[in-house]
């Protein structure tokens, strides 16, 4: 697989398995995006792409050069990919639910030379273009490709040349835009399809679904990857629907689907229906389920949920997933790591420990193997990441004596209350258990004489007002250390969180400090005394 590209990978399966399905649209997904429904072969795909490729070359654009891509979750998406991968242009994917500011920076970093997109963003990615200054022809699905207007390669790099820039969410600062190249890709392909235990997958006739967007990392490197490698069939929805969400998959005839966030938990609030288990899934992977309803899901849908880790920059050479049986369920396990991934935990102090920051590399001689290959136009940022030898991942990760790791939350995300550490994550998997809340997200807020205060944004079922707050936080006093308890709640209409159901936790932060100061937020930091008892 060395050296290989996306679409060297693509087109050995398309040669070995030519008449198999390749990428599948519901007709839920089809009517949405007003194209066709049905299966696409492996050779239907190949036809499609190579004559993607003859237009991108007739008109000038050159390896190196980069192309902007916001085409949602289409089929197109990946058939688009592929062409302009087999020229050597990277694609820059475009989260849809950004606006001119935002896509405005992406165009101002990244230097792509065109853009293709849906007939609706067309004028307003030219707007964006023009806010930067840059000349950038903006195209729609189904119009002729405009000629090149530059020989610009900014994308061409020395060795293993860029597939794609993805560009982190930016929590910190203006996103970064992540160099994957062809390795990042096919390794992830490789890790997935050679995986074992529960996620095995074969080479006879895999068919997986997935509603995560396909300008992530996730739908991108493992769930396409993959069936390419194994010669499955991809079923990418628009996005998760969870009332049709198992008609879905029986649809799909999926044998495998991937989750993330609150999925599971939406799924989980639906009445039990006798068609539960009707569906051909052998397993589930994904990340971020409620701990308390892990147990309860797999024996609900009879399916079993392999929790895994990986960021955007890690890839598969830094992925750790709970495939192997035993598993520990209901626990945040994200198992241990496997031989080709070495991983440590340090404290604060750099010292090793076992409940600290995680940091990992690829076994072996190549530590940065299945990696990205840095952070465009930040190298200072690049080498940060990387210090003393070891990718730094920012988690808090808590490890037992049998070496089974256990996700605690993300470093900076930890409240340090009167000289206590508090995971926001845990005092939000106790909170989202009161029978009146619907949703929460916790998250510190400075306190005078403590460091910081634990700040609760809830979105409740019903009631909404200074009572329901006390009550919460009593209970909750019942239920964890009295220092965990909220010291502030606010009652919120909705939750900040990103396509994938993910909670931005940059935005939280930035509302928690408005609702600080807002008459409506309630007070509750006297509650919080230590028991005596």
């Amino acid at each position: 697989m060395s050296g290989q590209s996306v679409f060297d990978t693509f087109n050995e399966s398309a040669a070995r398995w030519p008449e198999r399905p390749f990428l599948n649209v519901l007709q839920e997904t089809a009517d949405i995006y007003e194209i066709e429904a049905g299966e696409i072969s492996y050779a239907d795909a190949l036809d499609t792409v190579q004559s993607y490729i003859a237009q991108i070359k007739a008109v000038g654009y050159i390896k190196g050069q980069r192309a902007m891509l916001l085409l949602e979750n289409r089929p197109s998406y990946f058939l688009w990919w592929l062409a302009f991968n087999a020229l050597g242009i990277s694609v820059v994917p475009v989260n849809p639910d950004l606006r001119i500011g935002e896509i405005a920076y992406m165009i101002g970093h990244a230097e792509p030379v065109l853009a293709l997109t849906i007939p609706s963003r067309a004028q307003e990615l030219r707007d964006a273009s023009a806010e930067v200054g840059m000349e950038m022809p903006v195209v729609s699905l189904g119009e002729p490709l405009p000629n090149a207007l530059t020989m610009a390669a900014i994308a061409e790099r020395v060795g293993d040349p860029e597939a794609a820039l993805l560009y982190t969410s930016g929590t910190t600062g203006q996103p970064k835009g992540c160099i994957l190249t062809n390795e990042y890709f096919t390794e992830a392909g490789r890790w997935y399809g050679t995986a074992t235990g529960v996620c095995a997958l074969n080479t006879d006739d895999e068919r997986m679904i997935t509603p995560l967007p396909i300008f992530h990392m996730n739908a991108m490197a493992f769930s396409f990857m993959a069936m390419v490698r194994v010669g499955g069939c991809l079923t990418a929805l628009d996005r998760f629907h969870p009332r049709t969400w198992w008609a879905s998959v029986r649809d799909s005839h999926a044998t495998c689907l991937h989750y993330l966030g609150v999925m599971p938990s939406m799924l989980m609030g639906a009445d039990p229906n006798d068609n539960d288990r009707s569906h051909s899934v052998r397993f589930g992977f994904g990340a971020g389920i409620d701990p308390k309803l892990h147990a309860g899901f797999e024996e609900r849908f009879n399916i079993p949920l392999s929790e895994g880790w990986a960021m955007t920059e890690t890839g598969a050479g830094g992925t750790i997933c709970a495939n192997r049986e035993p598993r520990v369920i209901g626990k945040s396990s994200i198992g241990s790591p496997d031989e080709t991934v070495e991983a440590r935990l340090i404290n604060d102090a750099g010292e090793e420990c076992d409940h600290g920051e995680l940091l990992v590399r690829a076994a072996g001689a190549d530590p940065r193997k299945g990696f990205f290959a840095g952070y465009f136009k930040n190298e200072a940022a690049t080498v940060e990441v990387w210090h003393d030898g070891w990718f730094h991942t920012g988690d808090i990760v808590r490890r037992e004596a049998d070496g089974t790791m256990y996700f605690v939350d993300r470093k900076k995300n930890v409240i340090r209350r009167s000289g206590e550490n508090i995971a926001a994550v845990e005092v939000e998997s106790i909170l989202a258990r009161h029978p009146d809340i619907k949703s929460v997200a916790v998250t510190a807020v400075p306190d005078a004489i403590r460091g910081d205060e634990v700040f609760a944004c809830v979105v409740s079922k019903d009631a909404a007002n200074l009572a329901l707050a006390r009550e919460i936080t009593t209970w909750c006093l019942s239920q964890i250390a009295y220092y965990k308890a909220p010291g502030y709640i606010a009652f919120v209409e909705n939750l900040p969180v990103t396509a994938t159901q993910k909670l931005q936790r940059a935005t939280l932060k930035t509302l928690a400090a408005n609702l600080l100061e807002d008459p409506n937020t309630i007070d509750t930091r006297h509650l919080k005394k230590r028991s005596t008892s």
